[in-house]
């Protein structure tokens, strides 16, 4: 999986970026479809993407639990979550904003103010940040994959689709802020990594 989007801190805080994990389709011509956009490139078929606003919003929300594990009162400004996760501080103010709006975060103006997490870092999981930030967690060229109809001897694509989305779903869903953040992953996430071929790119 690569980062998406802000390359080098270039986006802006109104960039929406793609799906954090969206199903890419390769023409002929090597025009890729990306979220409906049409996107020059020469990467594999159903490459698999986590867009820089979720992972930017990750580091963000970890800098955040670090804090509430101190004191879940405690406001933190955004320059230092910014300056500590070296995030271009305009597109991180655009994630917290959405995060605020989802319930996620919670901020205070003013010269004492800032950022704090608005729910107990348990209870938040990596797909509740992805969906808060992207949208659904899986789509095909834009669209969801229990809405694709196929014909003939593309009947049943539709169903590995949705077995992909519903592996991301039970890894994303199963880890939470904390987890993340003491290093404690569920058991069913660390065999994974422990799969052959898990760390190479193919």
């Amino acid at each position: 999986m690569t980062a998406r989007g802000a390359p080098g801190g270039a986006t802006g805080a109104d960039d929406h970026g793609q799906l954090a994990m969206s199903m890419t389709a390769k023409t002929a011509s090597g025009v890729r479809r990306v979220g409906g956009q049409r996107r020059r490139g020469t990467r594999e078929n159903a490459g698999m993407h986590v867009s820089a606003k979720a992972a930017y919003g990750m580091r963000a929300l970890l800098e955040l639990a670090a804090a509430y594990a101190d004191d879940r009162t405690r406001l933190v400004k955004g320059e230092t979550i910014a300056t500590a996760q070296q995030i271009p501080l305009k597109f991180l103010e655009g994630i917290l904003r959405q995060l605020r709006q989802s319930g996620i975060v919670a901020s205070q103006r003013g010269a004492e103010g800032g950022y704090r997490l608005d729910k107990d870092p348990a209870d938040v999981s990596i797909a509740d940040v992805v969906r808060a930030l992207d949208g659904p967690l899986a789509a095909v060229r834009g669209q969801r994959p229990e809405d694709l109809d196929y014909t003939g001897a593309s009947t049943h694509l539709r169903e590995v689709w949705i077995a992909v989305r519903a592996s991301m779903r039970q890894v994303l869903e199963g880890i939470s802020l904390a987890d993340v953040a003491a290093g404690r992953l569920p058991s069913e996430v660390t065999g994974l990594l422990d799969a052959p071929g898990a760390w190479h790119r193919r």
